[in-house]
């Protein structure tokens, strides 16, 4: 497993996953409480399709979160010194890193859930780095547009596991539950206020550059869901300058659209809009 130490001393463990004749990069963020592994099935369409994925697991959490914590696993999800700020700049050492190893290739920035919201943050400050940006389980970072409350509300009468929300597929919830790596705790207990309140913001005005984007929600998505996700893309068309912003929404999907009964179709909606803007180099 290759790694990287981030400014506060943290090895940042993370995957490589390269594709012959790579036509572009993509680097993964995933969300709190879980880790890379468990997109296999899309890092392997998208393998299969041409492109490098670069997949690391974030501060606090998965096998960074062990090395991190000295193997606790009750400490997984904390981020550790430098809170908040600490894990955005990791991923951003990330993104740099991939850039050093890939100067030919262009880079897409795909977050799902709290990956989408580091994603939106380093957009916001490296809009040159990245030539295209998929956000999937994503919402506008604003108040009243993020539920801040229970996610699994709509389910909580008939779902035992308190992880309906996640996936309208029953096994993701129970593969969840038995994955030693992942953890159910809210964000706000997880982070505490104060780097909850951080996730705090909204897409930079004037972006400078036309970084083509691509919003992908489940339409019973708990989290932000269609009408936060639609404000999100206004926000970067009216207020960062975006002329290249696709929304897709699905019916009967939740929150982890990549791991819904239906995710292959959500993969191949993904790899279609990457190809119409990352031609083939063979």
């Amino acid at each position: 497993m290759p790694e990287f130490t981030d400014a506060f001393g943290i090895e940042i463990v993370y995957d490589v996953y390269p594709a012959a004749g790579a036509r572009a990069v993509v680097q993964l963020s995933h969300g709190v409480g879980e880790h890379a592994g468990r997109y296999g099935a899309l890092i392997d369409a998208l393998n299969a399709e041409g492109y490098t994925v670069y997949a690391d697991d974030h501060r606090g959490h998965g096998r960074t979160g062990m090395k991190q914590w000295k193997g606790d696993a009750s400490r997984l999800g904390h981020l550790g010194p430098g809170g908040h700020p600490a894990a955005v700049d990791a991923v951003w050492r990330f993104t740099q890193l991939i850039r050093d190893e890939n100067p030919d290739l262009p880079l897409v920035l795909l977050g799902h859930s709290w990956g989408s919201f580091l994603a939106q943050m380093l957009l916001n400050r490296h809009p040159d780095a990245y030539d295209g940006v998929v956000l999937s389980g994503s919402a506008l970072r604003w108040p009243g547009s993020l539920n801040a409350g229970d996610l699994n509300a709509p389910w909580k009468k008939v779902d035992s596991t308190g992880l309906a929300w996640l996936s309208s597929d029953p096994s993701v919830a129970t593969d969840y539950v038995s994955d030693p790596l992942t953890v159910a705790t809210p964000l706000l207990r997880l982070f505490g206020p104060v780097d909850a309140a951080r996730l705090f913001g909204r897409p930079r005005r004037d972006l400078g550059r036309d970084v083509p984007i691509l919003l992908m929600v489940g339409r019973e998505d708990t989290v932000g869901g269609p009408r936060s996700v639609h404000r999100l893309a206004d926000a970067y068309r009216e207020r960062s300058g975006l002329t290249d912003v696709t929304t897709l929404v699905y019916p009967g999907m939740r929150h982890e659209v990549f791991n819904e009964v239906n995710s292959a179709e959500v993969r191949a909606d993904l790899i279609a809009w990457l190809d119409a803007r990352f031609p083939s180099r063979v």
